[in-house]
């Protein structure tokens, strides 16, 4: 088993885990546990009832809910989860929701809620910044609050586009480091959470990811100046090389290396 870094206590946790036979007795959490099946059948108890999760599944265990863990096929089977307190899946809602979400079917292929999980869970190895953090809680929430309907809340109040504008212009301005979030929540009058809501309504996606992008931005503008590698990470924003050549192969398809190289072929085709 392995804890992600910068994960532990006051803050969502991430584990990834390989078990064969027996994994775990029974327990509970106080947390939710979102999860991700990644190999092999990963079968518990829950709520009195044996499951079954495939590959692919998103799983979804409620607080104080007893459950057991094994596998359910030879060869083991691998997974991760992500524990949030309530309060935050609270605190992520829209206003006016009336509960926090229960779903029946603790496992899951809901496209919503599976993006989500295997957002918050796919860079296990490297910390997460708050604002990160803001958007996929905020995903992982409503996606909950989607499939339960009974915590729907009465209206859904308009998009602040004012607070998204305020915020595009303060990420811009500290593009090459990380801008508090609390600042942000200042800047803007709005929690992270439901900036994180006002963002996606307004830009379609989560401030991390327009911030990552419009970092992209900068990184392909640094390279064509000639910039290194290292030297257009730094300038963008990115922790290092290896975290802008992730995020820019996500991005782009390819390398920033494999980038500019084919930039610099078409260049010399030019007539």
């Amino acid at each position: 088993m392995r804890i992600a870094p910068g994960d532990g206590p006051g803050g969502p946790e991430r584990i990834e885990a390989r078990f064969g036979g027996q994994a775990y007795a029974l327990h509970r959490h106080d947390t939710y546990a979102i999860g991700v099946t990644l190999n092999g059948v990963q079968s518990f108890t829950y709520r009195g009832v044996e499951r079954n999760s495939l590959p692919g599944n998103a799983i979804v265990l409620h607080p104080d809910e007893m459950h057991d863990g094994h596998a359910g096929a030879e060869g083991g089977f691998r997974y991760r989860m992500l524990y949030i307190d309530p309060d935050a899946i609270r605190d992520a809602l829209p206003d006016g929701t009336r509960s926090l979400p229960f779903v029946k079917e603790c496992i899951s292929r809901d496209r919503a809620l599976c993006a989500a999980a295997l957002s918050a869970l796919r860079h296990i190895d490297r910390e997460k910044t708050e604002l990160e953090w803001a958007s996929d809680i905020s995903d992982i929430a409503n996606a909950l609050g989607r499939i339960d309907t009974a915590t729907a809340p009465r209206r859904t109040a308009p998009a602040d586009i004012g607070a998204v504008r305020l915020a595009k212009q303060a990420m811009l301005e500290y593009l090459d480091r990380d801008l508090p979030l609390g600042d942000l929540e200042s800047i803007t009058g709005q929690s992270r959470f439901a900036l994180a809501r006002h963002f996606r309504a307004v830009s379609g996606i989560s401030p991390h990811r327009w911030l990552v992008m419009r970092r992209l931005d900068r990184a392909r503008a640094a390279l064509q100046t000639g910039a290194t590698l290292s030297a257009a990470a730094a300038e963008a924003g990115f922790a290092d090389q290896a975290h802008m050549t992730r995020h820019f192969k996500n991005a782009f398809g390819m390398t920033p290396g494999a980038w500019r190289e084919r930039l610099n072929y078409l260049a010399s085709k030019k007539p």
